[in-house]
């Protein structure tokens, strides 16, 4: 009774690092996939690509700007204006918007809308046995129909990074100018404390982000089972993880980059 009772109570844990184990397998097939030739997947990566962008691009724009302007930046500003120093918002944009708050978002949107419907469309062709079918025909799945997603993913997130930076940046213009604060200041801690570390720290992780999104999409996409209900619950499950994904990756790359980089780490 005590096995059993441990087992019941176990059983999630068991079956989330049982869940990775296979992901990570996946990630491993994937990138040697896409390594080695041929390479026939030029058009549906091409495909996967505009169909991100097409999706994304207006949550993302609307997201980053609200991100900016509320977050770190009206309740930032409102903070840095009791001690008089509402000149520092540039600086502090540098820590919260570049570092954090564009990366994260960015992922968040593209795990919301992509990586929910590279779940759902794989999803469906798992249910309707089109996977098995390709397999039967000598088509290998993880070539023809993971790996552009994978690439798609990572490229899309990394463009949308620099595109969230623009208007997360344009968030901390708009709160200087809602406490009728000049601009220069603010542009000015913005540059004496931003690096090139900071901006290619931020698209690789972004980058990355895209890579966990689309492993776990794809996994969950092409393992689910049961019907419309099987899909639906792969849906869910897959976002789920893939924030958790984010989350403790998010976490591990920004103590490393701080740990290899301290000079970031030193607000001038």
């Amino acid at each position: 009774m005590v096995r059993s009772v441990a087992d019941r109570a176990f059983l999630p844990a068991k079956s989330l690092f049982e869940q990775v184990g296979d992901m990570m397998i996946l990630t491993a097939k994937t990138i040697v996939s896409a390594i080695r030739p041929p390479y026939p997947y030029g058009g549906e990566f091409i495909g996967q690509f505009l169909f991100a962008l097409q999706l994304c691009w207006f949550p993302m724009m609307i997201s980053t700007l609200a991100f900016g302007f509320g977050a770190p930046g009206l309740q930032a500003a409102n903070f840095l204006s009791l001690f008089g120093a509402l000149d520092r918002l540039g600086g502090f944009f540098v820590l919260a918007s570049i570092r954090e708050f564009a990366p994260f978002v960015t992922a968040v949107v593209v795990a919301g809308v992509a990586g929910t419907a590279i779940t759902a469309d794989l999803g469906a062709r798992k249910i309707r046995e089109e996977l098995d079918a390709l397999q039967v025909l000598g088509v290998d799945p993880i070539k023809n129909l993971v790996v552009p997603r994978f690439l798609a993913l990572m490229v899309v997130t990394g463009l949308f990074n620099i595109y969230a930076l623009i208007f997360g940046i344009f968030g901390g213009v708009l709160a200087t100018l809602t406490f009728d604060a000049p601009l220069g200041p603010f542009f000015a801690t913005l540059l004496n404390n931003a690096s090139t570390t900071d901006l290619w720290g931020s698209v690789v992780k972004t980058t990355l982000f895209g890579a966990i999104i689309a492993i776990v999409s794809c996994y969950k996409g092409m393992t689910a089972s049961g019907g419309a209900e099987g899909v639906g619950r792969a849906v869910n499950q897959g976002v789920v993880i893939e924030f958790l994904g984010i989350f403790a990756f998010n976490y591990v790359f920004t103590q490393t980059l701080l740990a290899t980089h301290p000079e970031i780490s030193v607000i001038k």
